[in-house]
């Protein structure tokens, strides 16, 4: 299986619709790969929470349109990274969340996640945005993957319930900061040894808000192995990858057998 990861620069100086039409034409050249991975919010940029209510969208808004394009031109599933979505909560009550999208060959939108852990300790993303509430797989034809973005890299509960729900290949749609980006290679080498999957990160470039991205996309397998790594700038990462790799380890080394589920919270004795 090939995959090609694009880590993009959201540069403020380029329009949201130029970028559109730019990735787009990028994903056009990945003819030929299964799944093509793009960034958290790549159209914005992650940090620049002025821009989330101005450039929101529709889930089949114009990101969607251009990407389903792309996508059927390509011949190629397209994790789209995420958008600022628009849309209306439980309560009838409009919301913004972090969305990432998930086309097939044909274009069609067949799967959605809206970001469960969101950044910002009680400010940008975390008040800006609602929180999802529905961890997200989908089955490609020779892998089933999790969706997840960014800052859900740092919760291990989430990545074990997608790996109880089948998910081989766990894909991260990020816009990770530079100042953090040892804990990046770090989690995603851990969320891959702990689950006995692959873990496709797809990260950002260039500065969004003033904020300098780590980059640095990454692919590594079961046992933890990095298969390939980007730089820090604007790059096309694309690798090949085994998917039957993953029941092969599980099947060597099952360390998913002997979890044991259920357990009592811990005894507290004062001092």
């Amino acid at each position: 299986m090939r995959a090609s990861l694009l880590q993009i620069a959201a540069d403020p100086q380029e329009s949201v619709n130029s970028r559109r039409q730019r990735v787009a034409s990028l994903v056009r050249e990945q003819a030929g790969a299964d799944l093509v991975v793009l960034p958290e919010l790549w159209t914005t940029g992650a940090f620049a929470y002025d821009a989330f209510a101005t450039e929101a969208e529709e889930l089949t808004g114009p990101t969607y349109e251009a990407m389903s394009a792309a996508a059927r031109e390509a011949g190629v599933w397209l994790y789209a990274g995420s958008i600022v979505e628009r849309a209306k909560d439980a309560t009838g009550e409009e919301r913004l969340y972090n969305t990432t999208l998930l086309l097939d060959p044909d274009g069609t939108l067949v799967r959605t996640y809206r970001k469960i852990h969101r950044f910002g300790f009680d400010k940008g993303e975390a008040v800006l945005m609602g929180a999802g509430t529905e961890p997200a797989t989908a089955e490609l034809p020779d892998t089933t993957i999790g969706l997840t973005t960014c800052y859900d890299l740092r919760f291990p509960e989430l990545y074990r319930r997608l790996t109880d729900a089948g998910a081989e290949t766990l894909v991260v749609a990020a816009g990770w900061p530079e100042r953090r980006r040892a804990h990046w290679t770090l989690l995603a080498q851990a969320r891959a040894v702990e689950n006995q999957a692959y873990v496709l990160a797809c990260g950002s470039a260039g500065i969004h808000a003033d904020i300098e991205q780590a980059g640095h996309s990454i692919v590594v397998d079961p046992w933890g192995e990095v298969l390939a790594e980007a730089g820090s700038g604007e790059e096309v990462l694309s690798v090949e990858f085994d998917p039957a790799k993953v029941a092969k380890t599980r099947e060597q080394f099952p360390a998913l057998k002997d979890r044991r589920l259920g357990l009592d919270a811990p005894s507290h004795v004062a001092s």
